[in-house]
């Protein structure tokens, strides 16, 4: 994921360290994560041994670790949980990231979720994992801020860096067993839902800063919001931060189409779309893809429904019949 490259950098810059292997998903499985990073080209680079596992848990991968005989394990972006057979390998731990300030914001896409929910900051944390879902003694924290331009992709490269700059801060202390440690209480903090591409579908039926929200937060690397217009699914990948001055219009409607963008309705407003597409196909800005399809004002997106609309917002069960 995008925190691993940041990190794995940071140790292979460190006089402390002796990286005894990196190990990183298939190229297969790298293909279906959203963000996913790749390892490979600077530990062969720097020498590193590199092993592709699927599956940390199993008793061949972990046999693989042990013979290692690491001091200290470090786990950036792996999105499965370590079972107590690994975890207990390394002499000294495993420590891991989380992009959020936990106990606040448990659970996937912490970014994603900070972001669509209009929040201002979020965090990275580094604890020492155990085999709950972030539920591991805090080692340090760092804010992140998130300013109204911010997109998934540049808040996360923030986490990243913040990440890299706490592994440099506390590894002498890593190294010996004796970084600091904070345990968390079970009965605080939030556990988010987990989100899918089909979550991001636009409701053009609420406020424009939501909307907006709502398309930063779901953009490149993620799979996009998008939106059906005529039966034809649109990803609309990129807004500009409405400015409170917008025209009205209903929502979902198209209310113009300009060099500098597609002006959409939303609800007592509207927000100017400035990059779109089809599916499977990269971003372009919007009035070039307007041009091409033929899109005009009075035009209009499709409304989803209540049960929709708040499936996505993590509110609701999925409708039957939504593809996830």
């Amino acid at each position: 994921m995008h925190e691993a490259r940041a990190a794995l950098t940071a140790l292979l810059d460190s006089p402390l360290v002796r990286l005894a292997a990196v190990i990183t998903p298939p190229d297969e499985d790298l293909g279906r994560l959203s963000g996913a990073a790749g390892l490979a080209g600077p530990a062969r680079a720097a020498g590193v041994p590199l092993l592709r596992e699927s599956d940390l848990n199993t008793p061949a991968t972990v046999a693989r670790v042990r013979a290692l005989d690491p001091d200290l394990l470090v786990v950036v972006g792996w999105t499965r949980l370590l079972g107590p057979e690994l975890l207990s390998v390394p002499r000294h731990g495993c420590v891991g990231f989380h992009a959020s300030l936990l106990p606040r914001h448990r659970g996937r896409a912490p970014v994603n979720w900070a972001i669509l929910r209009g929040e201002s900051a979020t965090g990275n944390t580094m604890m020492m994992l155990d085999p709950g879902a972030d539920t591991g003694d805090i080692v340090d924290q760092r804010t992140v801020t998130i300013g109204p331009d911010d997109t998934c992709g540049t808040v996360y490269d923030r986490v990243a860096l913040a990440g890299a700059e706490m592994l440099l801060t506390q590894l002498p202390a890593l190294l010996t067993g004796t970084a600091p440690r904070r345990p968390q209480n079970p009965g605080e903090g939030d556990v988010l839902p987990r989100r899918t591409p089909g979550m991001g579908v636009l409701d053009w039926d609420r406020p424009a800063p939501a909307v907006h929200d709502w398309v930063r937060a779901l953009t490149t690397p993620y799979p996009g919001a998008f939106s059906t217009l005529d039966g034809e699914r649109v990803m609309v990948w990129r807004t500009r931060p409405p400015r409170g001055d917008e025209p009205c219009g209903p929502p979902g409607s198209v209310l113009a189409v300009e060099p500098s963008g597609v002006l959409v309705g939303t609800h007592g407003g509207s927000v100017l779309v400035t990059a779109m597409g089809g599916p499977d196909r990269p971003p372009q800005p919007a009035i070039r893809w307007s041009r091409r399809a033929g899109l005009r004002p009075g035009a209009r997106f499709a409304a989803v429904s209540p049960a929709v609309a708040r499936w996505v917002l993590g509110e609701g069960p999925r409708p039957e019949g939504v593809a996830r």
